[in-house]
């Protein structure tokens, strides 16, 4: 199986080969190493890793957490594949459907950031155009429509709510941690740019 670990280290020389031993002693696989921040001493990465699941997820968490300095903030399983490109896979469909544009980024969205599924909802209702694999019927929330975006949490579900050309993206997490502000920089900016071909499809077919 595929699993996405998040690991919060010392920033210095040595852990990260510390962390990739532990991974190995365990018999995880690393597959991609992801760095979500780095300040005051300290990384946030999200490793991506092949797990034969020998062992309970929780007893890789507990191991790699014995690392001096080093704690593993979440553990749930992706389908984000390492050695692919979905996010230019995404914009290559977007850009030859761009009539579809909204449709293609909610359903392949989910699984660009490791989340469980994504809605379009209507700005002024709230009321959903489109949903993922997985969606609700009903959002679980009456707040989802900020003016700009935003990650949040509703007990253990992880939400971000991104506008778009009246619309508004909202992607949801239950398994794993609270959406990280890189996250929340990529998913804007694929809204971002998923937007201008989207109208840039209106221009040449008008």
């Amino acid at each position: 199986m595929l699993l996405r670990l998040r690991v919060s280290l010392p920033d210095r020389p040595g852990v990260l080969g510390q962390v990739a031993r532990a991974f190995g002693v365990m018999g995880a696989d690393i597959l991609q190493v992801t760095v979500l921040e780095r300040q005051a001493g300290r990384a946030v990465d999200d490793f991506t890793v092949s797990w034969s699941g020998v062992f309970e997820p929780e007893e890789l968490r507990e191991r790699i957490g014995v690392v001096p300095g080093t704690r593993v903030e979440a553990v749930w399983p992706t389908r984000e594949a390492p050695g692919t490109s979905p996010d230019y896979d995404l914009l290559g469909y977007v850009a030859g459907e761009p009539d579809r544009a909204f449709v293609t980024l909610v359903d392949a969205v989910p699984d660009l950031v490791s989340a469980d599924w994504a809605v379009a909802v209507e700005s002024e209702n709230g009321a959903i155009v489109h949903g993922s694999w997985q969606a609700p019927e009903e959002v679980p929330s009456s707040d989802l429509t900020p003016i700009r975006p935003s990650a949040f949490s509703e007990g253990a579900l992880h939400l971000v709510s991104v506008p778009m050309s009246g619309l508004h993206l909202v992607v949801a997490r239950s398994q794993g941690p609270a959406f990280h502000r890189a996250e929340l920089d990529k998913i804007s900016r694929l809204v971002g740019i998923v937007s201008v071909l989207a109208r840039s499809g209106v221009t040449r077919t008008a």
